[in-house]
């Protein structure tokens, strides 16, 4: 019975936050009101409640003889209720709307990075030193010594974030100009949770040798490389390649930054109900790039048997595309590496049985009825964003433990937890590569920040804005690295200051 509670209890608050008012669909409405009595900014803020608005703040801008203008900034749900908020306000008699600003696209006015200055420049001596003519000596002592780049310029703690803008979230193939605002976004998260300088370089090109080839020749500027919404399968032999031909790290962060946190998720999913990795039986939806990588990490940690799915079911070496040749790659590693038992049939069919369902593609792939099926207690990581592959209210109810990607459910398995301490790990210890053992180290140093005291059903990992995060990441990374002898000079110092925290 109190399990069932339990249960019901994480049901009703994932009810609780549907169709809740969000900041990503806020607005701000400049409305000129009449001074006169009859309560216009009253009937405004009225109509707005009515419409299901939260209304954040009401300023006044200017007020003089005859009219007020005020601003009122509400949130919304979503673009259409953001229009069925503006309608309601602009019905209202002797209210007049005279400006409509999106305060999502306000935050992405021009950029949301800058680059800054670290020292000043202010006299000759300044610019002597800093540039012409004391800058040559220090270019010739990296010309004798190309290793001294980690210590006179900002290579040491510089990452590109690379896209050529073919998978940007759920958008698709958009090009590189509208993948700006997302590489800026990464770029800002580097900064802020670890203190890695990060660029947005984003390329003019979909072919694989161009992208290999441009990356390498800009490679000299950064101290790792940041791959970032390329399309499958495309994705794995650029990076591939790129391991191979340099000597700084390069990560594809669709790959393993939902990798490692995946796995910290089922760490201690485990943790919490004390059930042993090597005897969960998985199934994964989605063969894409995160798939792969998802797969990949949890046999690493000790799952053995995973079941995986594409559109056309379940992946095994007996299916027809596998034996004509015309499975990709990244499908063919799955289907010789997972399901030995060549189970066959739809994700429905084969979640018979099952401990841990991983969903990696979209929305409505099986509904929560289905999760009957399933070993009692499971584990249900509906990762697809923003429409999971169940809808988290009504698979709560037969889940243990229910994760998603979005930041409105509880146990948001999000990037942002790995990929900042990952290269700020291996940029402090200088790695040449991220290594699976680094990966490892990564997700367990996710996990070992929820407490024991803490650990429950909806938290089985820990807050995106949990500062401990990066720093647990980038020192389990940073000792994996320097055990494994897999750096490059000796670092100067520990590195660059942190972020600062608000």
């Amino acid at each position: 019975m109190e399990r069932l509670d339990a249960a019901e209890g994480r049901h009703l608050r994932i009810i609780a936050s549907l169709a809740t008012p969000s900041a990503q669909f806020s607005l701000t409405l400049r409305v000129e009101l009449p001074s006169r009595p009859g309560g216009v900014l009253g009937k405004v803020t009225a109509a707005i409640t009515r419409a299901g608005g939260s209304i954040l703040a009401v300023d006044t801008v200017e007020a003089k003889g005859d009219g007020t203008l005020r601003e009122v900034t509400v949130e919304c749900s979503s673009v259409e209720h953001r229009g069925q908020v503006i309608t309601a306000v602009q019905s209202v008699r002797a209210a007049r709307v005279v400006e409509i600003t999106d305060r999502t696209f306000e935050v992405h006015r021009g950029g949301k990075i800058h680059t800054g200055l670290k020292i000043p420049v202010k006299s000759r001596d300044d610019l002597s030193m800093a540039y012409t003519p004391g800058v040559a000596r220090v270019c010739s002592a990296i010309a004798e010594n190309r290793q001294k780049a980690f210590k006179y310029t900002i290579k040491a703690n510089t990452v590109a974030v690379v896209s050529d803008g073919t998978a940007v979230l759920g958008l698709g193939d958009i090009g590189p100009e509208a993948a700006m605002p997302v590489m800026e976004g990464k770029s800002l998260l580097f900064k802020e949770f670890a203190g890695v300088d990060a660029f947005p370089i984003c390329l003019g090109t979909k072919d694989v040798d161009e992208i290999v080839e441009t990356v390498i020749r800009i490679s000299p500027t950064f101290g790792g490389i940041n791959l970032e919404d390329i399309s499958s399968p495309r994705c794995f032999e650029i990076e591939q390649r790129l391991q191979e031909r340099l000597d700084i790290p390069v990560f594809h962060d669709d790959q393993h930054g939902t990798a490692i946190v995946t796995l910290a998720a089922l760490i201690n999913s485990c943790r919490l109900t004390d059930r042993r990795m090597e005897d969960l039986e998985v199934l994964m939806v989605g063969a894409g790039a995160a798939g792969v990588a998802v797969a990949k990490i949890l046999m690493d940690a000790g799952v053995t048997s995973i079941v995986a799915c594409d559109r056309y079911g379940a992946i095994h070496s007996g299916r027809e595309d596998y034996e004509s040749g015309s499975m990709n790659p990244p499908k063919r590693w799955l289907a010789e590496n997972t399901n030995p038992d060549r189970r066959d049939g739809s994700p429905r069919e084969v979640l018979e049985g099952t401990d841990l369902f991983v969903g990696l593609s979209g929305p409505g792939i099986i509904d929560a009825a289905d999760l009957q099926r399933m070993n009692p207690e499971p584990f249900v990581f509906a990762m697809a964003n923003p429409n999971p592959e169940v809808r988290p209210e009504e698979a709560a109810s037969h889940a243990r433990v229910m994760a998603t990607g979005r930041s409105d459910y509880p146990n948001q398995i999000n990037n942002v937890l790995a990929f900042p301490g990952v290269f700020r790990g291996a940029l402090d210890a200088r790695a040449t590569a991220i290594t699976e053992q680094m990966k490892l180290a990564a997700a367990n140093g996710i996990a070992s920040v929820v407490e024991d005291d803490e650990l429950d059903e909806d938290y089985i990992i820990p807050s995106v804005f949990n500062r401990d995060v990066s720093q647990a990441v980038a020192s389990a990374v940073r000792d994996v690295a320097e055990r494994s002898g897999g750096v490059g000079a000796e670092p100067e110092q520990p590195t660059v200051e942190r972020a600062a925290v608000s």
